[in-house]
């Protein structure tokens, strides 16, 4: 819930100090719930705002007001909950394909987190490994998924549980792999959030998994946070949606972290239909194969870290022909390198230098 209080007429001064204020107590704001709280016209909020940015004291994001500065603090769950809605549905739907019947997995904190795990529930026989609340009650009447709970201390603000309970409720587990959202995404740092706590459980919930998987919307490409929590050569597969055409950060972010091997899967309407194909009315009613598009990671670029098991361009295929196999116990591990065979892949090439 957003901080702050209602008050009668007043002063310029004193509005921009209330915005100010209330920016500060939650880190992002909308336009109309400023308006609400000051009780003025978004047209006036707008124009406070753009005052105070002139002053380096706040910065205009996406119909709101944030933190000054790269490192912005982290938006509280009421805020994130309304951004990207439709990219979140498209994300997760394709990143739900990825899961088998019997795996087990980790499912890190976040709103596009939530929205996977609504889909993981008509997956039978799976096991998910989680730190986040609303994780857990997506999948809480879901029959034949068996749901566990970190320990630790809960915070609030995104619903999960943090601290030492819950990384050492972590320590000894292993699963396939996991599936983890932030709050920015760059090639040169990886996945980062603004929270110290839930960055040092998102890296707990990595070394469980032998493939790590992100989820994040085009409008978390190029930025960076605080607390690094997946570097870039750790991250298997980023799951994400098409950047708007004139979105250049976004596409040359994309094309940064493929250059780095990340294999990218891009959600959405007709990303992998084949030509003449027509929509239909609904995501659930079009296979997914047919509303992606795969870039592959490039050869010889995937590290080896911290005893994670890289994916080899190629896919299982690959891994059998030599070369150290996963964990005996792990199921399907690996196997993000299988694509359809109507899946289209996207030329993502090097760029030249």
């Amino acid at each position: 819930m957003v901080v702050g209080v209602t008050v009668g007429f007043v002063f310029a001064a004193e509005r921009r100090q209330l915005i100010l204020e209330m920016v500060r107590a939650n880190g992002a704001v909308s336009l109309r719930e400023l308006a609400r709280v000051v009780q003025t016209s978004e047209v006036t909020v707008r124009r406070d705002v753009r005052a105070l940015e002139a002053e380096g004291l706040l910065d205009r994001r996406h119909g709101g007001a944030v933190l000054p500065g790269g490192f912005t603090r982290e938006s509280g769950f009421p805020q994130k909950s309304h951004l990207a809605t439709a990219e979140k549905t498209a994300i997760a739907d394709l990143a739900a394909s990825f899961v088998e019947e019997g795996e087990a997995v980790v499912v890190g904190a976040g709103t596009t987190t939530q929205e996977l795990a609504r889909r993981l529930a008509r997956v039978p026989g799976l096991t998910v490994v989680t730190n986040s609340l609303l994780v857990a009650q997506a999948l809480a009447h879901a029959n034949r998924v068996e749901v566990v709970m970190t320990g630790g201390t809960l915070r609030g603000s995104n619903y999960a549980l943090v601290g030492s309970g819950a990384e050492q409720s972590l320590h000894g587990l292993r699963v396939t792999r996991a599936f983890l959202s932030g709050s920015g995404l760059t090639a040169e740092r990886g996945l980062s959030t603004s929270n110290m706590l839930s960055a040092s459980v998102d890296r707990a919930l990595v070394q469980a998994a032998a493939e790590v998987v992100v989820l994040a919307d085009h409008t978390k490409l190029g930025t960076d946070t605080m607390f690094q929590t997946v570097p870039t050569d750790v991250i298997t597969r980023l799951v994400t949606d098409e950047p708007p055409s004139h979105d250049d950060r976004a596409a040359t972010e994309l094309q940064a972290l493929a250059d780095q091997g990340v294999h990218i899967s891009v959600a959405g309407p007709g990303a992998g239909a084949p030509a003449g194909a027509v929509p239909g009315p609904g995501p659930e009613q079009v296979p997914q194969q047919q509303r992606r598009r795969d870039v592959p990671p490039l050869p010889g670029q995937r590290r080896t870290h911290g005893g994670h098991h890289p994916l080899p361009p190629g896919g299982p295929a690959a891994q059998s022909g030599g070369g150290a196999s996963p964990p005996s116990q792990l199921r399907s591990a690996g196997s993000l390198g299988a694509e359809p065979p109507t899946a289209r892949v996207a030329d993502l090439a090097p760029r030249r230098r």
